[in-house]
């Protein structure tokens, strides 16, 4: 689905029987043939800031860590330009802990509220088989999909927390957008323009798929969001309860023992 660089093929490598071999070999290995990994670049503004937040604060402050899943996630929307010119827009939804892509959705046009909607309900159901989303931190940018769409139905629904960024600060929603910048280079930007909207739904299944269970992610010790995430669950005591505290200091979140 992309393009590893070095740092990646080197970690990769010993899934696939090859041991021994330096990263610095792996770089100079890629380099004589012209291999390099897929760069991100400067994309079109897809946020377009709604009017107000409706009081809702940042509750995360660019602090984008987690101590289980469902307990952050972050949200955004960018696109995807069709053979016909037209623009094709998609949604996530991450989950913090393990970088997995717990939702998503594509439709075209811009004034469309679906896709939002979509990827959080995908999410939420997700999150349903893990304990709910009741306390579950709920982070995305001003765009006025989310703010007028996701923040006023399925967040005070199912009893999540929101939480916005500032406005015209793409680092107040970093993971967001790193997802979406690896979305585009390694498919979007990689692929012939998608004629129907159907190619590109498929597409994007195959390339979340990958993101999930293929992909390493230097965060992650370069592991999967699929082995993080069941690293998690095997390792967790099915006898006792977790809940999460939200301090009052924004940003911090902690896991704390539920009694019986």
């Amino acid at each position: 689905m992309a393009v590893y660089g070095y740092r990646k093929m080197h970690a990769q490598l010993p899934a696939q029987g090859w041991t021994g071999t330096g990263r610095d070999q792996v770089a100079r290995i890629m380099r004589e043939p012209g291999i390099r990994g897929v760069r991100r670049g400067r994309a079109p503004v897809t946020t377009r800031p709604a009017k107000g937040t409706g009081g809702r604060p940042d509750l995360v402050e660019r602090g984008f860590r987690a101590c289980a899943p469902n307990r952050l996630r972050v949200a955004d929307i960018t696109y995807a330009r069709m053979a016909d010119g037209r623009f094709a827009y998609t949604a996530f939804v991450t989950d913090v802990y393990a970088r997995r892509i717990v939702g998503w959705a594509c439709a075209t046009g811009m004034g469309t509220r679906e896709p939002p909607l979509q990827a959080s309900g995908q999410a939420i159901s997700r999150a349903s088989r893990h304990g709910g989303a009741q306390g579950l931190v709920r982070h995305g940018d001003h765009g006025a999909r989310y703010i007028g769409t996701v923040y006023t139905t399925r967040v005070p629904e199912y009893g999540m927390l929101p939480s916005t960024g500032t406005v015209g600060d793409s680092y107040d929603n970093a993971m967001a957008e790193s997802v979406n910048g690896v979305y585009k280079t390694g498919l979007v930007w990689r692929s012939k323009p998608f004629r129907t909207l159907g190619e590109l739904e498929l597409a994007t299944f195959q390339w979340v798929s990958w993101w999930n269970t293929k992909r390493l992610h230097a965060s992650l010790d370069y592991k999967t969001p699929q082995q993080v995430e069941n690293e998690h669950y095997e390792h967790q005591d099915g006898t006792s309860r977790l809940t999460v505290r939200t301090e009052q200091k924004p940003g911090q979140f902690r896991v704390m023992p539920q009694s019986p």
